[in-house]
């Protein structure tokens, strides 16, 4: 056992395991966090599709609406953590958020009902309780944007700069998320298919509670990290009575309002992230051909096209959530004992037990010059998802007369989108930093978090193209007529990815050439 360093005026903290005791404080906060974000995750495509009655194509872009924002969050958090609030402030600012919004999705009320009114069919449902959805639904994305990337900074503020336990920090860090990830979706998903959809939404609260508490009660261990970088600034008084930490807590819950209004707006969304998105290339494109040197342009370039093809991937993996949810739901033969939205813990386990595999993998194949490039890896990632969607197809050409497809063949889908997001998603980040050019550094690292946020809504534009005959009525719905529409759907984004992937392998040594040197 070891004393760690601190920040200044802390409190020195007794190592465990090896680690500062912040590393374990903040490993179960996350698990909770995500526990509660999964959990609620698995259940919103079949809460929309069966409690709201929305049809396939209007509940994939209320999910894609939903997902872009989430991501989008994170980028205008992390700068008000950064500059004004402080990391361990905003994180539990974020927490109060997300316990909020999360028991909000517990208020169900009366499922929504199908009737007949001057000779055409209406739904109709509880506009209080759909609104009080909105509204949560709105809570949990501005808490995401308050802690996700703040959490995250405050681990890498644990360790020093040449600590070589940091890595190992970051990896026991993320088998946090996993592990969160991997219970929550079996145990609310169950819970809210089985029993009522409250109680699976309640555990997702419950278990964002515990994350709270957890970091409010140990939050000594965190050593001063994460701390307001100017404090006495923060505790001055913008009015007598509301300092300006208040005044940020404020306009936090006035967000809230303006992204409850958004959320119901999906092609206005979807309208705004096309043109940030093209604004982003344009500038891009702009600034490397104008104002940088060729080494630096070529890298530039690099990361922008990488970037792009990281939108493709994150789109078709993003199906999970709900294509591939309703799928399971109607066309694959789950058993006595599994629900729908429980197969998404495939994806978690799955990376549980071969991250450390691939882990070993590229050192072995590094330390023999034969690990592939990053452009390489974009490339084996986007084909190993269109290779899952593949495997599904053929599958799906083997359903039995009832439209049923064999587990077996969902699973083999996961697994392979697993294996290609452990190819691809390691590297991004670590991309967005060697090819940056340092003055835009942190604005790339945001380019790549909204490019995370178009990815979301496509995402939900690909679930919505899906929509089948009848999908607001589930009584209605043919599973030999949904099998031929789902088959058609992921057979063409089989395709599309496969073609994509072999481009870019294709063009991996061209690109690598021009990364000039980074790896």
């Amino acid at each position: 056992m070891k004393v760690s360093d601190t920040a200044a005026g802390a409190q020195p903290s007794v190592d465990w395991l090896g680690h500062p005791r912040g590393l374990f404080v903040l490993f179960f906060t996350e698990m909770w966090e995500r526990f509660s974000y999964y959990g609620m995750r698995a259940l919103l495509m079949l809460y929309l599709t069966k409690h709201f009655l929305f049809g396939d194509r209007e509940a994939g872009l209320i999910y894609g609406s939903y997902g872009s924002l989430v991501y989008a969050m994170p980028v205008i958090g992390g700068l008000i953590a950064d500059r004004y609030l402080g990391y361990r402030k905003a994180v539990a600012f974020g927490a109060v958020l997300l316990v909020c919004g999360h028991f909000g999705m517990a208020f169900e009320g009366q499922a929504a009902v199908k009737t007949m009114i001057d000779g055409q069919m209406v739904i109709q449902r509880d506009s209080f309780y759909e609104q009080i959805f909105y509204l949560s639904l709105a809570s949990i994305i501005i808490g995401v944007g308050f802690l996700k990337a703040n959490i995250s900074t405050i681990v890498g503020q644990l360790y020093g700069t040449r600590d070589n336990r940091r890595d190992a920090g970051f990896t026991i860090f993320y088998m946090g998320i996993n592990l969160g990830a991997f219970t929550a979706t079996l145990a609310c998903a169950y819970l809210g298919e089985t029993y009522g959809w409250r109680y699976g939404f309640g555990l997702a609260g419950i278990g964002m509670l515990f994350g709270l508490l957890v970091f409010q009660v140990f939050r000594r261990h965190l050593q001063g990290y994460g701390e307001p970088p100017a404090p006495e600034w923060l505790a001055a008084r913008v009015i007598p009575g509301l300092s300006r930490e208040h005044l940020i807590y404020l306009l936090g819950v006035a967000s809230i309002f303006g992204i409850w209004q958004l959320i119901q707006r999906t092609s206005e969304l979807g309208l705004l992230l096309l043109v940030m998105g093209a604004v982003v290339l344009a500038w891009g494109i702009w600034f490397s051909l104008a104002r940088l040197s060729p080494k630096d342009r070529d890298r530039m370039l690099v990361m922008l096209f990488l970037i792009a093809v990281s939108v493709m991937f994150w789109a078709l993996f993003e199906q999970a959530g709900s294509s591939l949810t309703l799928f399971t739901d109607r066309n694959v033969a789950m058993g006595d004992y599994f629900t729908a939205g429980m197969f998404q813990a495939l994806n978690p386990m799955y990376i549980i037990l071969l991250a450390p595999v691939f882990a070993w993998a590229w050192i072995k194949l590094g330390a023999r010059g034969l690990e592939p490039t990053t452009p390489a890896k974009f490339g084996l990632g986007i084909f190993q998802v269109g290779l899952g969607f593949a495997v599904l197809v053929y599958g799906a050409s083997l359903a039995g007369p009832d439209g049923k497809v064999g587990v077996i063949w969902l699973a083999l889908m996961y697994l392979l989108h697993t294996t290609g997001e452990l190819c691809l998603s390691p590297v991004g980040l670590s991309m967005i930093t060697k090819l940056s050019v340092k003055r835009i550094a942190a604005m790339m690292m945001g380019v790549w978090f909204l490019s995370s946020a178009f990815a979301a809504y496509v995402a939900g534009m690909i679930a919505g193209g899906m929509a089948i005959d009848g999908s607001a009525d589930q009584g209605a719905i043919d599973p030999l007529a949904s099998l031929a529409v789902y088959t058609s759907v992921f057979g063409k984004l089989a395709w599309l990815a496969i073609i994509l992937s072999v481009i870019v392998l294709a063009m991996a040594p061209m690109l690598h050439k021009r990364m000039h040197g980074v790896r």
